[in-house]
């Protein structure tokens, strides 16, 4: 065998192995991420698996670490590591590169060899990218009251609406216009940004992409039926914070995975918004507070002052409201109390 093609595949399996380990623990201890953390174990052992053809004994003579003028080479950012993210999204580039030296140079060792890596390769990409998003996450806000706004469900005028929910307490406006066109949803998205801005509360748009990044809001949430959020974030990079509904851990799975930055977690209970929508109550509140502890979420449903208390005890740490606020004479208040039973709970 080539004993130089014999080195390169040591000392670059070497180099994949501890950059999948990396991956691994960084999902796993950092960010909580079971996804990520599941699919780089499964590429670390079908890694092993592929070049098991490579007898060990001959890569271990092949090592040489004497001999080797690399091991003094060092790059100029090569112990510059911001945080846990930086640290992975170098594990990723790391891992590409070092398979695809294990494949051509298994070309001059075994070539079955060399297409088993090469498709683990593409497996690492994808890998990398999950890493790349999940990266791009930092830590978003966690928002404890978002008030959900239609103009057509407020008893108020919404203007008076918005600025009396964020007397009592919201920190996220929610821009929900079904009907309404791509102009007046955007003129209309700015009216609100107007008034939440100033007061350092998000402006986040419904459904809309492109109502969200033309009228300057903070974010868009997308349910299960608009634009993928993978497709979402390719659009908007990271500038723009992105949320998901979801009413399974299988949705939120595919949602955190695709790059969400929050998730609509629910419903909690009944809801006169989506009466069609049975809901997933407390128990997948429970589930994904468990699963997810670092993302930020947003209990929804049928929620109103009484009921925050028992979505603390399962884990809340913030609800999204619709109707309670904006058919209340007195939104302000409504607010108030919600904020207060969020308090209370996380304090017991």
């Amino acid at each position: 065998m080539d004993l130089a093609a014999l080195r390169m595949i040591d000392a670059n399996l070497n180099r994949a192995r501890e950059a999948i380990r990396t991956l691994e623990d960084v999902a796993r201890f950092a960010w909580n991420d079971r996804a990520i953390a599941e699919e780089a174990k499964s590429l670390r052992h079908a890694l092993q698996a592929a070049v098991a053809a490579i007898p060990a004994d001959k890569l271990a003579c092949a090592r040489d670490i004497a001999a080797d003028v690399g091991t003094e080479l060092a790059g100029a950012h090569e112990y510059a590591r911001g945080d846990s993210s930086s640290i992975a999204i170098a594990a990723g580039k790391r891992l590409t590169e070092a398979l695809r030296v294990v494949e051509e140079a298994a070309k001059a060792v075994d070539p079955q060899v060399a297409r088993a890596v090469e498709a683990l390769r593409y497996r690492a990409y994808a890998l990398d990218a999950r890493a790349v998003l999940r990266a791009s996450l930092g830590q978003p806000r966690q928002w404890r009251l978002c008030v959900l706004v239609t103009r057509a469900l407020c008893r108020l005028p919404w203007e008076e609406v918005v600025s009396r929910a964020i007397e009592g307490g919201a920190d996220a406006v929610q821009v929900r216009e079904k009907d309404m066109c791509a102009r007046e949803f955007v003129a209309h998205a700015r009216a609100v940004r107007a008034i939440c801005a100033p007061r350092g509360v998000a402006v986040i748009v419904n459904d809309r992409l492109d109502v969200a990044l033309a009228a300057g809001a903070d974010g868009v949430h997308l349910g299960t039926d608009d634009l993928p959020v993978r497709a979402a974030r390719r659009i908007a990079g990271s500038g723009l914070r992105i949320g998901a509904s979801t009413h399974s851990l299988a949705e939120a799975r595919a949602a955190v995975d695709a790059g969400a930055d929050h998730c609509g977690v629910g419903a909690m209970y009944a809801s006169g918004l989506k009466p069609g929508l049975a809901p997933s109550g407390e128990a997948y509140l429970r589930e994904f507070v468990a699963e997810f502890p670092q993302i930020p979420h947003l209990a929804i449903g049928g929620i109103a002052p009484g009921r925050v208390t028992a979505l603390v005890r399962a884990g809340c740490r913030g609800v999204a409201v619709s109707s309670a606020i904006c058919g209340a004479g007195d939104p302000a208040a409504v607010a108030r109390a919600m904020v207060a039973e969020l308090s209370q709970g996380a304090q017991a």
